[in-house]
């Protein structure tokens, strides 16, 4: 409903039913490259790397070039009508909760935090969510809002204008969030602009100082156990910032083309995926009280854009989204061989996440994929419909609150999704929710 003064509309689990979404299935069952039929999920060659690795133009927005410009996500698709689907009553569901709606802003970013959930958008705030309603919310002068990470009482916020913002809860007031810096800091500004070698070309006839991103940050992860955050940027750098201190340890020239996604990982391995088409695989190791990355491996080299990058909760799979609509994995325990491919979307693949056994893809043909992995055998559960517009950030927190009827080795999670078309909605999903099979032979016995 839409209130009388903000203009915010939520819906809660008291007026929202829980959708039986269950098996919503647009593509074959068992998703891994030996099976998968090829001839439904043709792979199409993609411009979303607009730029050739030889020209990069920061004055660019961010979104240009990105793999959601060039697809066709508004058009009406097969999509659009779900699908319902009936099941047992004592078999867990995936489906829909609530869906979270303040007209604003698309957007961009996601993280969750206990009960809070934390969502930014184009219209430069930070919006904070608790119980599936609207409980505060912050405004950065930055930008559009591109990423979002919680270290602790701390939240790190990436944006269109290059900058990180350090904010931080007050341990009073859960509802009042103050700035507590930028990265990088003034000071650090200051004691590096006296050195003329801290100046890197960043263009042609136009230098910057390497601490600082020259393009929009796109993306950032934490290094909880060494207290590391690495954000990476268009400008086809990632950076290592010592959380303690907000110093900067690090400038990595990783790519040709924009870094879309990295994911720092165990053992010291950094995972960056690029609109230039590449995944690397980076190792750190302490350099003094700095660090060192050092290129380790390349595990793709394709024509298509890189758009999303996750590590399974075991840490033993990589998955790598690409503007083609493909998700590719590697499997650690194989030295990183490439384990297969998810063929489950129509257009390109925006953002990935990971929980227990399941992978959550999110695309610009405005679903998410829902995968069970056993082994390197991946089935799709679920396709979770409702946007109206690409899905553009995923998270995953446990359900705390999972129903005692359910089996207790059916775990449960709760996911939340962000979408350009405005909203976030939020799914329960169950691991063991049956797949397309279940469903078959449950027909077959009705």
């Amino acid at each position: 409903m839409r209130d009388g003064g903000g203009g915010t509309m939520f819906a809660n689990s008291s007026s929202i039913s829980r959708s039986k979404f269950g098996n919503i299935l647009h593509s074959d069952p068992n998703m891994s490259s030996a099976t998968a039929n090829d001839e439904d999920f043709t792979i199409r060659p993609s411009s979303a790397s607009a730029v050739s690795p030889g020209f990069y133009d920061p004055s660019r927005m961010s979104c240009e070039g990105s793999p959601m410009t060039m697809s066709p996500w508004n058009q009406t698709g097969p999509f659009s009508n779900p699908g319902w689907s009936q099941f047992e009553e004592n078999l867990p569901q995936n489906g829909l909760i609530g869906s979270l709606v303040r007209e604003e802003g698309h957007i961009y970013s996601l993280a969750a935090s206990k009960d809070l959930l934390y969502t930014g958008s184009d219209s430069k705030n930070i919006r904070v969510w608790k119980n599936l309603k609207e409980f505060c919310g912050f405004k950065a002068s930055s930008g559009l809002v591109k990423a979002i990470v919680i270290s602790g009482e701390k939240i790190f916020t990436g944006h269109q204008d290059g900058k990180i913002r350090v904010w931080k809860i007050s341990p009073k007031n859960q509802s009042v969030h103050k700035r507590a810096g930028t990265l990088p800091t003034l000071k650090d500004i200051f004691k590096s602009s006296i050195k003329p070698s801290n100046y890197i070309e960043v263009r042609r006839h136009r230098t910057a100082l390497w601490i600082r991103h020259s393009d929009a940050v796109s993306c950032m992860s934490l290094d909880q156990d060494c207290g590391l955050l690495y954000t990476a940027s268009w400008d086809r750098t990632f950076k290592v910032w010592r959380i303690s201190d907000s110093k900067c340890l690090e400038s990595v020239s990783a790519h040709d083309d924009a870094v879309n996604s990295v994911v720092s990982s165990a053992e010291g391995l950094i995972f960056t995926g690029s609109a230039d088409g590449t995944v690397k695989v980076w190792k750190r190791e302490q350099h003094g009280k700095g660090t060192k990355h050092s290129l380790a491996q390349t595990l793709l080299k394709q024509e298509c854009a890189v758009t999303a990058l996750v590590v399974s909760s075991s840490r033993s799979i990589v998955y790598c989204g690409s503007s083609d609509g493909l998700v590719n994995f590697w499997e650690r325990e194989k030295q990183l061989s490439h384990g297969g491919v998810l063929k489950g979307h129509k257009l390109a693949v925006l953002c990935l996440a990971a929980a227990g056994k399941l992978v959550f893809s999110g695309s610009a043909d405005k679903t998410i994929c829902v995968w069970r992995r056993d082994g390197a055998i991946h089935t799709c559960l679920s396709v979770l419909t409702g946007h109206t517009g690409p899905v553009k950030c995923l998270a995953v927190e446990e359900d705390r609150d999972s129903s005692s009827s359910t089996s207790s080795c059916a775990q449960r999670w709760i996911v939340y999704s962000g979408s350009l078309d405005k909203s976030v909605k939020v799914w329960g999903v169950s691991e063991w929710a049956p797949d397309i099979n279940s469903m078959g032979k449950m027909n077959l016995l009705h």
